[in-house]
């Protein structure tokens, strides 16, 4: 599941919830009559499940220095077996020579590996955390409206008590 799939879901339900409402009596198209209870039982479960989307951002950041620091801890151990290979074969010059070469390879290759792992980590955590944004911005909105469909709703109901029959 992709993160702020279940906030997603708890809007497309808040809304279901106001497009289902009863139209009040002489209320029009644009006013609904909904249970509060409902509304206000989603709008908590969004307010509760913030929180983890925020913990799981910061897990995938936690992971990505995780996956950095391992990479680190290679590439050296690569370039210690590369220097320590030099050593041994350091009675010969050319063997030196060439396990010197294959050292800075290896070296080459653990850093670029460091790079690539770098920026794949940062732009997944970048995607991750847009898209947490986008979620937060068509909740707000959503908030936003349904707000605005009760109030409308109180304003008709409280309107059609006070006239006389």
């Amino acid at each position: 599941m992709q993160p702020g799939e279940d906030i997603e879901s708890l809007v497309d339900e808040l809304e279901a919830i106001v497009s289902d409402g009863r139209t009040p009596f002489g209320g029009g198209n644009n006013k609904r009559i909904v249970d509060s209870n409902d509304v206000f039982e989603i709008l908590d479960e969004i307010r509760s499940r913030f929180p983890q989307e925020f913990a799981d951002a910061r897990r995938i950041l936690k992971e990505q220095d995780e996956l950095i620091n391992r990479a680190r801890q290679q590439a050296d151990s690569i370039i210690a077996d590369a220097q320590q290979q030099a050593v041994i074969l350091a009675g010969d010059q050319e063997i030196v020579r060439l396990a010197q070469q294959e050292a800075d390879m290896i070296r080459d290759q653990a850093q670029q590996y460091e790079r690539d792992t770098r920026y794949n980590a940062e732009e997944y955590a970048e995607n991750v955390l847009a898209h947490l944004e986008d979620n937060l911005r068509s909740i707000t909105s959503s908030v936003t409206r349904t707000r605005q469909v009760i109030a409308e709703n109180s304003g008709a109901h409280n309107a059609s008590s006070e006239e006389p029959f």
